[in-house]
């Protein structure tokens, strides 16, 4: 039952309590104008005391006070479930970044040049040469004479508006024989680039 005694709190009280409610809505936000969250977190707890020691307003502040706290709980709850959710995602790029090096298939990323702009492991091996060396080669690097020829028409030929086109290919490596591989070619989604995948029909040994 409420108090009839109780006096209600003046105009000025409840617009002291407001400007409050958000100055301390900024300084959590940390949207101060320049000034440090501490001198601003100071700021608000001078004004916050001075509530609490008034006996009009003393009520008012302690709600305040309590909104605050959940504020600052509910805070902590989101910063923590992003920090969780960073983790969750860092986590699954690397799942697929080391699925993506160890298809059974060489993927390799060229530029609208031909050049090589990323590769996964598998094709770093079938080209022979670690993937940082295979970076910005050129197709009459990697590729006898006529296989290059074939690639850079099979890019013409997605130009034209072919949505995979397929070309056999001759790789030349520096630490093994030339090998056959087939080719599949298609336009990448995210550049003005290429996708290519390479396949052949050996099988392959683990390393020791």
């Amino acid at each position: 039952m409420p108090d009839l005694n109780e006096r209600p709190p003046s105009a000025a009280d409840i617009l002291r309590l407001a400007e409050l409610r958000r100055r301390a809505a900024v300084r959590l936000r940390g949207g101060a104008g320049g000034q440090g969250a501490y001198g601003g977190a100071a700021e608000a707890l001078d004004v916050l005391h001075s509530m609490a020691s008034s006996p009009g307003t003393a009520e008012q502040a302690l709600a305040l006070l309590h909104e605050l706290q959940v504020y600052q709980v509910e805070l902590e709850l989101q910063a923590q479930e992003l920090r969780d959710a960073r983790t969750e995602l860092e986590e699954a790029l690397s799942r697929q970044a080391d699925r993506h090096d160890h298809l059974p298939a060489g993927c390799l990323v060229l530029d609208a040049g031909l050049l090589v702009s990323d590769l996964n492991l598998t094709a770093a091996r079938l080209l022979g040469a670690a993937p940082g060396e295979a970076l910005a080669l050129a197709p009459e690097v990697w590729l006898d004479g006529e296989s290059a020829r074939s690639l850079r028409a099979a890019a013409a030929r997605v130009d034209a508006g072919v949505r995979r086109a397929a070309c056999p290919l001759v790789l030349r490596s520096r630490s093994a024989d030339a090998l056959a591989v087939i080719g599949q070619l298609a336009a990448d989604p995210q550049s003005s680039g290429y996708l290519l995948v390479l396949t052949d029909d050996r099988d392959e040994a683990r390393p020791a």
